[in-house]
């Protein structure tokens, strides 16, 4: 609360002195929804944080932002908040505000400076087209809501940290690890946020909702076929991989949530939607992608399914066993640390790809960049991107392509459900 209250007493004296003079005409103020997930972008990025627990960070982000802005000028249902905002609180203040403050609480202690003075700059541009009175109503309405959110989501499960998890590495190497996970190398990390399995879903009822099937038996002619696929088109030192597919597999080695937010971004300027547009589509979009890896850790960790580089070295893939055998993501990233099926990328892009489908139609061009390589690649409708993801974990050698299908699918299946059931306009009662 003391970056709050610093902050409201600030405006309050600077803004106070522009209320005596008439307002000069001004190009009108960046939509601070836009801007906020520019900021979150570049925050998340510089902190280091993993894909996996991206999804989180968006979401709270973006679930802040939009009850504080709904909360205002109530034109959907809220998600969490009830709206109950003075009537004169501006929604430019509450979004900067709102977003502001789950950043801080998130990352203040790395980059709060930076945030400070983003958050700062942010709202002295609407000195020019909004009351002091109404933008100070607005920070106070946009910090209750974000702590509101915070306070919710702090009982989840996500913290504290579960023991560390290992999978069947202390059998390794006997029958009864075949097919099982366990820490791959070169790091040989454990695995990786297996809280996210048994997390309190943002809407979904349970996070074994829309759990898959097992995955394939490892004597199934299209496992088989799958795991030669990597085994041949995913090694490091591959000589059937075209440059081109090289590249692709190292494009997407991004963080995926954040990738999906910058389509979204482009795709909402190109379109010209109003503040509360994209607060309502950041939100449905980034509380999707939440649920949607919760629902990809619960199969993940259900089943445990072996990485590819495990199941080539035993010698499960068709040939002799290859000890020495490496992905082509080694050289970049090396193999995620925890199981293969479902593949996660996948699940994000695909409850991703739903959503912004349903919002700009599926066969709307786009152009994205990567943090990881330079260079950006367009598409021409959201369906040939998800298929080069798929394309993608295959040749970074990390993915069978069965689970990129089946990751894409689960999170489909998330996304459906979302938009049916969070955030929909006032009045329509078609939730099923």
């Amino acid at each position: 609360m003391r970056n709050f209250f610093g902050i409201a007493t600030m405006c309050a004296l600077l803004l106070s002195g522009m209320a005596v003079s008439p307002r000069p005409a001004a190009a009108a103020a960046p939509d601070p929804v836009l801007e906020w997930i520019g900021v979150m972008n570049t925050t998340v990025l510089k902190a280091g944080t993993a894909p996996n627990v991206t999804g989180r960070v968006v979401a709270l982000v973006s679930a802040s932002v939009f009850d504080a802005v709904n909360g205002i000028e109530p034109r959907f249902r809220p998600l969490h908040v009830r709206p109950d905002a003075p009537h004169n609180a501006s929604q430019r203040a509450a979004a900067i505000q709102a977003a502001y403050a789950i950043l801080m609480n998130l990352y203040g202690a790395q980059q709060g400076g930076t945030l400070t003075s983003q958050h700062d700059a942010s709202l002295a541009a609407l000195a020019s087209i909004e009351k002091p009175e109404s933008i100070a109503a607005g920070v106070a309405w946009g910090q209750s809501v974000a702590d509101a959110i915070w306070a919710w989501r702090l009982t989840d499960g996500f913290a504290p940290t579960p023991p560390p998890f290992f999978g069947v590495q202390s059998i390794a190497g006997t029958p009864n690890s075949l097919g099982f996970w366990r820490p791959t190398p070169p790091a040989n990390a454990s695995g990786a946020t297996p809280q996210l399995a048994t997390i309190t879903p943002w809407v979904l009822t349970r996070p074994s909702q829309f759990r898959l099937p097992p995955p394939l038996a490892l004597n199934s002619p299209v496992y088989l076929s799958d795991l030669n696929e990597v085994r041949e088109m995913g090694s490091l030192s591959s000589t059937s991989r075209s440059s081109e597919q090289t590249e692709v597999a190292l494009f997407w080695a991004l963080n995926t949530p954040l990738a999906w937010d910058r389509v979204a971004a482009q795709l909402s300027a190109e379109r010209g939607l109003s503040l509360t547009e994209n607060a309502q589509l950041f939100a449905v979009l980034n509380v999707t992608l939440a649920d949607a890896i919760t629902a990809c850790w619960d199969s993940k960790y259900r089943y445990i399914f072996w990485r590819p580089v495990t199941a080539i070295r035993a010698g499960a893939a068709p040939g002799d066993p290859d000890a020495a055998w490496e992905p082509l993501l080694d050289s970049l990233t090396g193999t995620p640390a925890h199981p293969e099926y479902p593949s996660a990328h996948s699940t994000y892009s695909g409850a991703a790809a739903f959503i912004l489908a349903a919002a700009f139609g599926e066969n709307t061009p786009f152009s994205l960049t990567s943090e990881i390589r330079p260079g950006t690649r367009s598409y021409t409708s959201f369906s040939e991107a998800i298929a080069e993801i798929a394309d993608a974990r295959v040749f970074g050698g990390i993915h069978l392509r069965s689970s990129c299908a089946s990751g894409n699918s689960l999170g489909r299946a998330v996304a459906d459900y979302l938009s049916r059931h969070v955030m929909r306009a006032r009045g329509d009662d078609q939730d099923e």
